[in-house]
């Protein structure tokens, strides 16, 4: 009986199939290399797994945060429960991130005919929304050189 080879081919894909998983999850927006921090952001209490999850990072300019154009970067990752992640490479220093829960994934952040928040949201250092948005500096964080985890908590109208 005539034993069978697979080809090297074939072994390849299998090999990059069975990495794939984990290649997307160190799939960072922004350009790795000399200088570049990881921050990781992770939103936690989402109500659903509907949609995507919008993480902007604001650069150290109160006048840019939350502002029409004054995003410095955006990933849009798939919702996942009970945690949802994204990561971006930057420079050390001061930032602040803001999320928001797109679960009809129109790309917008949807209000109601009030003109209040129709999606869930949430900012770094759970900064508080009570009678508006919160300032920067109620938002603002230090990126250092070695990386950094922030964890966001969602909030719903």
């Amino acid at each position: 009986m005539k034993a069978r080879t697979l080809s090297p081919l074939l072994v390849a894909a299998a090999v990059l199939a069975a990495a794939a998983p984990a290649l997307a999850q160190d799939d960072c927006v922004g350009q790795s290399g000399d200088g570049a921090a990881k921050l990781t952001v992770e939103t936690t209490g989402m109500r659903d797994a509907q949609g995507e999850i919008a993480v902007t990072v604001y650069p150290d300019d109160p006048r840019r945060f939350m502002a029409r154009g004054g995003k410095l970067l955006r990933a849009r990752v798939r919702t996942d429960l009970p945690t949802t992640s994204a990561c971006f490479w930057l420079p050390s220093g001061v930032y602040a991130v803001a999320v928001y829960h797109d679960r009809n994934e129109n790309r917008d952040f949807d209000r109601n005919r009030l003109g209040r928040p129709a999606e869930g949201f949430g900012f770094s250092n759970d900064a508080p929304t009570r009678f508006g948005l919160p300032s920067f500096d109620q938002a603002r964080f230090r990126l250092p050189p070695v990386g950094r985890t922030l964890k966001i908590k969602m909030h719903y109208p």
